[in-house]
């Protein structure tokens, strides 16, 4: 299969992928734990997954991982959009970052990417050059679109010498503003460039971050504060939905005033469903397993329909995002917890069987509330009111 036949293909479901169970993210999964999650993740109709650096053992033990399964079945698929990470010189470190020039890693991990696409051909279909690695919210590490549009030329050379194979989509997964989608200050010369040299836009949407951020849609508007609470929440929902529509749309735009058509594919969007700060019940109040479903449900429906891949934003919480916090929402987006309990989007899957014989940490997939729906919607709050 190549990157075209497989992004856009509703019968191969793309899926973010971080197999980190430990708030000590030093602790890294073993080859066994991550064949446990792509079995889980196949079983759900995944066939693409999605990693987000090669310096540390991840993302090649799950290269690794992928290729024992197809050993032990040769009718086994799953297929991988390979991230290598970038940022900008200084960052992560105490000194100041500076934005106009990019660090040193940049290349090693560029050579460690070329090294596993071609190690691993027949899994390795997309390469991402940085995650968010241009938006200007990302302080501590964004780089300007030139160091991107840089590396993404040398890998498309490489395509054209025969080093790198040719069906190779190579991208740059970054927020839909980074695209041109939204601020106009992202309207540049090495941004136009950037988008005629990849093979496809990979943008993110985050209707979750805005009900904080940005929340006119989110809140209830006046002429449906009668309604019921559920119907309050359902089309809250709805215009969750439109509003990662719209920042499809404005991206799509964007590149069309340029003269370019190439797809556009979402490299990232979820739902938390834990949260103690903006989106929890002293904030947005968007935060629990029953808007997750929904805001899931709704996304595959629409680009299954559409024919856009969606990386959904992920198949397991991974502790380590906010370890000081264990109720911080960066921990739990994932469908299923830690321990293997699926959340409410999959409590179908499970009635189904189709997790049957599968485990997660020792664990079979069970349901989370132990099944209660009861127990469940008394978590659920109805947004706020339009003032």
């Amino acid at each position: 299969m190549k990157a075209k036949q497989l992004l856009g293909n509703p019968n191969y479901l793309a899926m973010s992928y971080g197999g980190y169970r430990d708030a000590d993210h030093d602790i890294e999964p073993t080859i066994k734990e991550l064949k446990e999650d792509i079995k889980i993740m196949a079983a759900m109709g995944v066939r693409v997954i999605r990693t987000y650096k090669v310096h540390l053992p991840h993302a090649s033990n799950v290269l690794k991982a992928i290729s024992e399964l197809k050993k032990e079945d040769a009718a086994f698929e799953m297929y991988v959009m390979l991230g290598a990470w970038i940022d900008c010189k200084n960052a992560w470190t105490d000194m100041e970052p500076d934005h106009d020039l990019e660090s040193e890693r940049n290349a090693v991990e560029i050579e460690t990417t070329v090294k596993l696409a071609k190690q691993y051909p027949d899994i390795v279909k997309v390469i991402a050059v940085g995650n968010e690695a241009m938006v200007k919210w990302a302080t501590s590490y964004y780089v300007q679109p030139s160091v991107i549009l840089k590396w993404v030329k040398h890998l498309q050379e490489l395509k054209k010498s025969g080093e790198l194979h040719k069906d190779l989509w190579i991208t740059s997964s970054d927020d839909f503003s980074s695209w041109g989608g939204g601020d106009p200050e992202y309207h540049t010369q090495d941004l136009e460039d950037l988008i005629a040299a990849v093979d496809y836009i990979s943008m993110h949407t985050y209707p979750y971050h805005n009900t904080h951020y940005n929340p006119e849609f989110w809140r209830v508007p006046q002429h449906e504060e009668k309604r019921s609470d559920s119907a309050k929440i359902e089309a809250a929902m709805i215009r969750a939905r439109e509003f990662a529509k719209g920042q499809y749309d404005s991206v799509s735009r964007y590149m069309k005033s340029l003269g370019i058509n190439k797809p556009i594919h979402i490299g990232e969007t979820g739902w938390a469903t834990v949260s103690n700060g903006f989106y929890g019940p002293t904030g947005s109040k968007a935060t629990d397993e029953y808007k997750e479903a929904k805001y899931y449900h709704m996304m595959r429906d629409w680009t299954n329909a559409a024919g856009i891949s969606c990386f959904y934003f992920e198949a397991f919480n991974e502790p380590w995002k906010d370890a000081e916090n264990p109720y911080g929402s960066e921990n739990h987006f994932g469908l299923i917890k830690v321990n293997g309990e699926a959340k409410y989007a999959l409590w179908d899957m499970v009635d189904a069987g189709i997790f049957e014989g599968l485990t997660r940490n020792g664990n079979p997939i069970t349901k989370t509330y132990n099944g209660n729906k009861e127990e469940l919607m008394k978590e659920v709050l109805v947004p706020p009111t339009s003032r």
